[in-house]
């Protein structure tokens, strides 16, 4: 039998005040999040980004250029736990969205 783990909640909220053009992702979690990059799926540009760390309460923008305002596409965000564990999310881009 395996040992089964605690379930870890996803350490980041999206602000989606400024959609379609721009987003803050914001580290809502208790711990730094490492080698964080994001990836843009779908219409218009957001450029690539790296990110060594992010601590707690710390946020960065996202812009997505060119998209139309109902079709801005998705992000997908890798990091790693300070135990060196490593998660994906993927990120709808509409400003309908609830943010989590």
């Amino acid at each position: 039998m395996h040992p089964t783990t605690t379930a870890y909640r996803v350490p980041f909220h999206v602000d989606r005040r400024d959609a379609p053009r721009r987003y803050r992702l914001v580290n809502t979690g208790t711990e730094p999040v490492d080698g964080l990059t994001l990836t843009h799926l779908g219409s218009g540009y957001c450029p690539p980004l790296g990110v060594r760390r992010l601590e707690p309460g710390r946020a960065l923008s996202i812009a997505v250029f060119g998209a139309a305002p109902d079709d801005t596409g998705v992000v997908v965000l890798r990091w790693r736990r300070p135990d060196r564990s490593e998660y994906l999310w993927r990120v709808p881009l509409v400003a309908e969205s609830t943010g989590r």
